[in-house]
């Protein structure tokens, strides 16, 4: 194909606080109409035809990825109960293969030494169960996705919750671990979570309503009729979203209710599942909270991080018996640091927070302090990387005296430490392979700072090769932004990435307002009526990549998704010029027209973010004058590409298909690419999102003019 698919015009006239808007290309919303299917299938013929010069790069890509990697391998254990749980997976497998082994004894918190993984070999550790092996699980389906899994408390049955279509509405099932063999429990059409009580006779899960969103947790028991099941809790505010959970200690069961500004949690003595859920602090707009069980001083509390007259968050202690009396400060706010969350164990509380832009972990002992003596006495763990992000990892039981750690940065694959909070030992556990030569002496990562128009600095992080980009003279550059649900996008490590690198790109990240890189206000200064932000630092930031030598317009793409998409498709009507090539997966670009029907996915939760223009003419008349489909101008576009999926209940395929339609329209050369058989997250396999990965690389390399062999064979 050499000319590009024309969606048909079939005007429809939106008309909301005095301003009428024809949209010619809505009729492309309606997924089941044969028309429909064959226009993205012919938008899918034209991009092939329009990339097949880049299929020879797509495959290198493709196989440097697949070289660097190691495809046999075995993930750290992680003790639960008397068994140490771990992921292998199998050359030419698409998907992992959950198993276990016992432990040796109940003292035993170290890890098993990982045995050698060998090409074609699939060695497991001694005495090892097969739990659950997604390849079996996925067989016959075009998509999989294993949305949770759970054990029961006496490790004889595994819950698990699988998505077969990308949609993202789960079906639970039960197994018998020791058999392998299905107990009759099916639950269709739950969420992603669900989770064994500790007896493991109940099941507690959700369901979502019509809108996708996650609305009513029920109770099963096992071996009844799921018609049998009690509605636990029913959330009627379209604005807020369910969850269940259970505190580590196993002490009491939580149901949290949540919008993306305000939350209430429920709580019950894990020991009467049948019981009912008692208020821990009743909702107040705009006031979040979370809540963890710990004992402090010897005594039984709450630990709730929230953001009550904090911006920043700060924690306190309530009395389990009376978590509305009195609180006890434990860290007080301060401007500077962004309390994230609050894990406890039986003898230390771990903080996570954010300073300088950067992700913290700290330890406290939890016997000394937080009782009557006041607060609680934290040491941050310390990093030597001028860049790099740090978390907790999997620390599902109460009484373990090590902290597991994950640690990476753009140079240092990812890595597994257990630290030993009695004596502050960190011991290397794991870090991912990389095959071939990669060595990490040759990558160069460091911090720019952009300043906006009204002054605010704005941060960048950038990786590249110290012998393939000289200073001073442009190279060809990625430049991602997200800036949105204060979702942070830290530095780290992709294999696949290096396949950008070794071609002499530069990767950089665009911290933009409405993240959360910089703390809650770098959010609510990036959202609703201060959203245009977000777009203004990006193409801030793009004008100091090119102003400061590191590229030029000519060599600099653009990339981001589902919010991120929004940030392209307004950077795309604001500074076209700024750019060679945009690339927009899964992309927010009809917001407009989204967040005015409330009967879409999601769309009443998402007012808390974008604001409501249903009901607001100043929030209309602000996302008119930024939502990308109705923003498309008479002007010279870069190169755009997006990707979506068909059956996405996040953001639907119309957006993107609308916005390409649009773009043709004044001339843009602009290509579509559809999963006929994916959801938000795209393809599934680890084989089909790494050939999605060389796609999208390969036009990336193409719209940089990167050179298309570059220095691979170094590393590959």
């Amino acid at each position: 194909m050499t000319t590009p698919p024309r969606a048909a015009r079939k005007p429809q006239q939106r008309s909301f606080h005095n301003d009428v808007f024809t949209d010619d290309y809505d009729w492309l919303r309606d997924k089941d109409s044969p028309d429909v299917i064959a226009h993205l299938e012919a938008e899918n013929a034209f991009t092939d035809a329009r990339t097949a010069h880049l299929s020879l790069l797509q495959e290198q890509v493709f196989e440097e990825i697949k070289g660097r990697t190691q495809e046999t391998d075995l993930s750290v254990p992680v003790r639960q109960g008397k068994w140490w749980y771990y992921t292998r997976t199998v050359e030419g497998q698409s998907y992992g293969i959950h198993c276990r082994a016992p432990i040796a004894g109940q003292g035993d918190w170290t890890p098993p030494v990982l045995p050698e993984q060998v090409p074609g070999v699939t060695p497991g550790l001694p005495g090892e169960q097969i739990v659950l092996d997604d390849n079996a699980e996925a067989a016959g389906h075009e998509f999989y996705s294993l949305g949770s899994t759970d054990v029961s408390g006496d490790s004889s049955r595994l819950l698990y919750v699988v998505d077969a279509e990308g949609d993202e509405r789960y079906t639970i099932r039960v197994r018998t671990i020791a058999t392998g063999e299905n107990l009759a429990d099916e639950i269709p059409n739950t969420g992603e979570g669900a989770l064994f009580d500790p007896s493991g006779r109940y099941i507690f899960y959700t369901t979502v309503d019509d809108a996708w969103r996650p609305d009513t947790v029920w109770r099963h028991e096992v071996g009844t009729a799921a018609s049998a099941d009690v509605s636990v809790f029913h959330e009627p505010d379209e604005r807020f979203w369910v969850g269940i959970g259970l505190t580590r200690s196993r002490r009491f069961l939580l149901i949290e209710a949540g919008s993306s500004v305000t939350t209430e949690t429920r709580l019950l003595d894990a020991a009467d599942p049948t019981g009912d859920f008692a208020l821990v602090w009743p909702r107040r707009d705009g006031v979040e909270y979370d809540v963890e069980h710990a004992v402090l001083g010897g005594e039984d509390v709450l630990l709730i991080v929230h953001n009550d007259n904090a911006v920043n968050f700060e924690l306190v202690s309530v009395s389990v018996t009376d978590p509305q009396g009195g609180k006890r400060m434990l860290l007080p706010h301060d401007a500077a640091v962004r309390l994230e969350s609050i894990d406890a164990f039986r003898d230390f509380v771990v903080a996570e927070y954010r300073r300088d832009g950067l992700t913290r972990v700290a330890v406290a002992p939890s016997m000394a302090g937080g009782g009557a003596g006041g607060g609680l006495d934290f040491t941050e763990l310390a990093f030597e990387e001028p860049l790099y992000s740090v978390g907790t990892s999997a620390n599902p039981e109460w009484e373990q005296p090590t902290i597991r750690l994950g640690y990476t940065s753009f140079v240092t694959a990812s890595t597994v430490y257990d630290h030993v909070v009695a004596t502050g030992e960190r011991h290397l556990l794991k870090q991912q392979p990389v095959l071939g030569r990669y060595d990490p002496s040759l990558f160069e990562q460091r911090r720019e700072w952009a300043t906006a128009a009204d002054g605010t600095r704005v941060p960048i992080s950038l990786v590249y090769r110290r012998d393939l980009v000289a200073a001073g003279k442009p190279a060809p550059t990625l430049l991602y932004g997200y800036g949105s649900y204060e979702i942070s996008i830290d530095p780290s490590f992709s294999i696949a990435r290096l396949s950008l690198l070794d071609r002499g790109m530069i990767f950089a990240i665009a911290h933009v307002r409405g993240g959360g890189e910089l703390g809650r206000l770098w959010y609510e200064n990036g959202k609703k009526l201060h959203k245009r932000n977000s777009f203004t630092d990006f193409i801030d930031c793009a004008q100091h990549l090119i102003d400061a030598g590191y590229t030029a317009p000519d060599r600099l793409v653009a990339e981001g998704r589902s919010a991120g998409g929004l940030l392209m498709g307004a950077v795309a009507n604001l500074a076209p010029e700024l750019f060679s090539g945009i690339l927009a997966g899964v992309p927010f670009v009809d917001a407009l027209t989204s967040i005015l029907d409330p009967s879409l996915p999601l769309t009443v939760i998402e007012w808390d973010e974008w604001g409501d223009p249903l009901h607001d003419p100043e929030v209309y008349a602000y996302m008119r004058g930024y939502s990308p489909v109705e923003n498309v101008h008479d002007t010279h576009y870069p190169r755009v590409l997006a990707v979506t999926s068909l059956n996405d209940t996040r953001v639907l395929y119309v957006e993107p298909a609308k916005w390409v339609a649009r773009l043709r329209d004044v001339g843009a050369d602009a290509l579509l690419k559809t999963e006929m058989s994916a959801g938000h997250g795209g393809v599934s396999g680890r084989y089909s999102r790494w050939r999605e990965t060389a796609f999208d690389f390969a036009w990336i390399i193409d719209a940089a003019r990167a050179h298309p062999s570059g220095e691979g064979a170094l590393t590959a």
